[in-house]
């Protein structure tokens, strides 16, 4: 526990790691790649590049520091990170790497407005919040290894299967290469994909949502092909799998991760809404629903640029003509001609509150989404405007968490992040 003066101290600093936050994990992430440049085996070095690490970083920092003195308050968000670091193999003794970088981080930034006291007190606030990720985490690897199928770190998977599922998504069918079972997961959860990439100096490790419901002897992961954009520069991992990657080859996979998932006591109706390669985790609860709780009323609302962009369209419309109560709704930005001409799709635009009051048929719902970032910020806007409770709206980010609400203080859920 840390005594009150450490505590006033930290709290006297929120103030400041609101307005340096962000350079000082710059900074902190430009000192431990060059001392230690073995963690770059572990980072996604594109959401670096993107500056997006840095402040979902900086957004955790802030957070902890103003709740330092009840860090019950960000326990969900510390569990949210910590299954992210299980995923990707973090250990306790990279820790101690983290705070040597960071403390010297906030030294460099901060100059002299950095005493000796200051650095001191969060010397010692760093060590109790790793303390708290290390062992939250301890327990997960934990329990991902001694659950049914399990396995610690990364194990050996085959594809069976590659499937292109539009212009841009292709699924990639995994089964154990040791032949024996593989752990069951709930709906929304990842895996992390490890690669060596011939020609990349270091290891490559990306999270990818489940597509399909639990209870197969596969998992499945469906990946968008992410190519050069403006100035963004194209995926190497997704261009590797979509390119490189074929049926027969080998995989290194963690064990299923990501505490977004479906809330199956929650009885009520279930709106999913996605947008692009977010449909993916949203894809797995409904084919749950559809398989073990037919009755329920779910309504699976999807944007997409066009129809030879929109994955799994045929699969959801199957699964709306067979049970009367799925219904699906298709938006679309730019449809092409065959999709006008086809009536493909139920909105030309984007997904806005006036649709989405026509389609949904109960509001007492629990509402789940995920895509791109703008379009997470504008479901969450229109939910928040429909009156819809906090504690009903579930979304998760693909990539460094990001911010739904821009004046505002970080929220626990936005503090996980996903790549």
């Amino acid at each position: 526990m840390l005594n009150e003066q450490t505590v006033q101290i930290i709290k006297s600093t929120v103030p400041v790691l609101e307005v340096y936050g962000t350079a000082i994990t710059k900074r902190f992430y430009e000192r431990m790649f060059a001392n230690h440049p073995e963690l770059l085996n572990v980072f996604n070095h594109a959401n670096q590049k993107q500056g997006r690490q840095q402040t979902a970083l900086a957004n955790a920092v802030y957070a902890a520091a103003l709740h330092i003195d009840r860090l019950e308050a960000i326990l969900p968000a510390v569990k949210q990170i910590a299954h992210k670091h299980r995923s990707l193999g973090i250990k306790p003794e990279q820790y101690p790497i983290v705070g040597e970088n960071l403390l010297a981080a906030i030294k460099e930034v901060l100059g002299d407005a950095a005493t000796d006291e200051i650095l001191q007190a969060w010397a010692e606030a760093y060590g109790v919040i790793a303390k708290v990720f290390i062992d939250v985490e301890a327990g997960m690897y934990e329990q991902s290894e001694r659950q049914e199928g399990g396995w610690a770190d990364f194990r050996a998977f085959t594809v069976e299967r590659k499937v292109k599922e539009s212009g841009v998504i292709t699924s990639f069918y995994l089964v154990p290469r040791d032949g024996r079972a593989i752990a069951a997961f709930e709906p929304g959860q990842y895996i992390s994909v490890k690669l060596n990439i011939p020609g990349e100096a270091y290891t490559h490790i990306r999270q990818y949502s489940l597509s399909d419901a639990p209870g197969k002897p596969y998992y499945r992961i469906s990946v968008k092909r992410e190519d050069a954009l403006g100035n963004l520069p194209a995926g190497k991992v997704s261009i590797y799998l979509h390119e490189q990657v074929g049926e027969g080859d080998e995989l290194l996979i963690s064990a299923p991760a990501g505490d977004f998932v479906l809330d199956r006591k929650d009885t009520r109706p279930v709106v999913l809404l996605s947008g692009g390669v977010g449909l993916t985790p949203m894809l797995s609860m409904l084919n749950m629903l559809a398989e073990t709780e037919p009755d329920r009323q779910v309504t699976f609302v999807h944007a997409a640029q066009n129809g030879d962009m929109h994955a799994f369209k045929g699969h959801v419309e199957d699964l709306a003509r067979k049970h009367a109560q799925v219904s699906a709704y298709w938006c679309y930005d730019k449809p092409t001609a065959r999709d006008k001409a086809a009536n493909a799709f139920r909105k030309e635009g984007f997904i806005d509150l006036a649709s989405l009051k026509s389609w949904v048929p109960v509001k007492d719902a629990c509402y789940y989404f995920c895509g791109p970032v703008p379009f997470m910020k504008a479901m969450h806007r229109a939910l928040k405007d429909w009156g819809i409770p906090a504690s009903d709206i579930r979304y998760e980010f693909f990539g460094p968490a990001g911010r739904l609400e821009e004046d505002s203080e970080p929220k626990q859920e936005e503090l996980v992040q996903r790549s």
